[in-house]
């Protein structure tokens, strides 16, 4: 049968779309244009964004280059906005992101998993080990994060499209990043903070304390504290008490798996608090907790919650918080304490948290009501205003 000139230029074009990776940045979705030029929101100062425009870079035989569809924003980021602690600015931030695949380099085969990527896939990023090529999928604790660079808390350079409040962020060679097509949005914006606590109860079963009928403590209950309550739910942990001060928090505590609340603010200190715990676990005391605060106060309390010979999983302070005290003897020493610190996550903790999010949403956890607000780009100042505020629990900043 003869084909037509018209023809023959559509199987052509079809052709061409369908070889992805095989010239460098040549290869982008069909459809969709990729511009000359991103906006990125470029923390200048401090508690201000500015919209910047930047040329999008040539993608390299080991790049991809990526549309932003959404981030959230993580504490680190407010403290970020709030006060500079790692002298980044300027700065582009954003780490909890995820986004399309419009451009890839030809030597991009596979993601960090072996899974195979192609233009069109959704994806997200973990760590970036340019300057430690001995770290795999599988050291497990070998190192976690704290040892390597993430997009979104990188220093600028003369690519700029390093964080995920922007259009596009470019993934250079030598990046950790993963196919993560078979989950929905909000979903994938939430993989990066429900890492942290994949880590955390994998920190905490270390112990060899946190078993399926252990009693549990979880203090604060922002984002992080209520992952936590859903991982451990996702477990069959079904004894577990939230601690916190906000009533609305401490409701949606419970619809996130855990069996009772106490309010700080109705008991006059850590031993009446202890008190109130105890009633609810049928006159116990928890055999593990975990402190999600980030307050020194917090983490003073904690102990007074933990039965002699129970643990701990310290995971609130991403950063210096400050000092805390406590008494070793009546804290640590004569209760036996078995105490674990957890800081982010290995890479092999990111990778297992697709299944927990699967899971959680296959038993009907709200996890995707943790988003609570969504902002555009454009509007990203008033996005991080919402998240100091603490009147919602996860904001995120969407492409526009």
């Amino acid at each position: 049968m003869e084909m037509n000139q018209n023809q023959v230029e559509a199987i052509v074009r079809q052709v061409l779309n369908n070889l992805s990776g095989t010239s460098a940045g040549k290869t982008a979705q069909a459809g969709k244009q990729v511009p000359k030029t991103a906006r990125v929101a470029m923390l200048t100062s401090l508690e201000n964004f500015e919209i910047k425009e930047f040329p999008i870079p040539e993608v390299g035989d080991d790049d991809i280059l990526v549309k932003v569809e959404g981030c959230g924003i993580c504490g680190t980021d407010a403290h970020e906005f709030k006060r500079d602690p790692f002298g980044l600015i300027p700065v582009a931030l954003g780490h909890e992101g995820t986004g399309e695949i419009v451009k890839m380099g030809k030597n991009v085969k596979t993601d960090s998993a072996g899974k195979p990527v192609s233009v069109g896939d959704k994806v997200v990023t973990c760590m970036i080990f340019q300057d430690n090529p001995d770290i795999t999928m599988f050291d497990l604790n070998k190192q976690n994060v704290g040892g390597a660079d993430v997009y979104g808390l990188l220093p600028d350079d003369d690519v700029h499209l390093n964080g995920w409040f922007s259009d596009y962020i470019f993934i250079r060679g030598g990046s950790t990043f993963f196919n993560v097509s078979d989950l929905d949005l909000d979903s994938r914006i939430l993989i990066e903070p429900c890492a942290v606590l994949v880590h955390a109860v994998e920190r905490a079963k270390s112990t060899g304390i946190l078993r399926f009928n252990s009693r549990v403590v979880v203090q604060g209950c922002g984002p992080i504290g209520l992952i936590c309550i859903a991982v451990l739910k996702t477990m069959g942990i079904a004894n577990i008490i939230a601690v916190d001060g906000n009533e609305g928090r401490l409701e949606f505590a419970q619809k996130m798996g855990a069996t009772g609340s106490v309010n700080f603010k109705d008991y006059g200190g850590a031993e009446e608090m202890a008190k109130g715990i105890a009633e609810q676990f049928g006159g116990h005391l928890a055999d593990f907790a975990f402190q999600c605060t980030g307050s020194p106060a917090g983490h003073s309390n904690i102990y007074k919650f933990i039965r002699n010979g129970g643990g701990l999983c310290e995971l609130g302070f991403f950063i210096n918080g400050g000092d805390a005290t406590i008494n070793p003897h009546f804290d640590i020493c004569s209760k036996e304490i078995t105490t674990v610190g957890s800081w982010v996550y290995t890479l092999r903790d990111y990778a297992t948290t697709f299944d927990f999010l699967k899971s959680a949403n296959a038993i009907g956890l709200p996890m995707k009501e943790l988003i609570t607000d969504k902002y555009p780009l454009s509007q990203i100042n008033e996005a991080y205003r919402k998240n100091l505020a603490m009147t919602g629990l996860k904001i995120a900043v969407m492409a526009d």
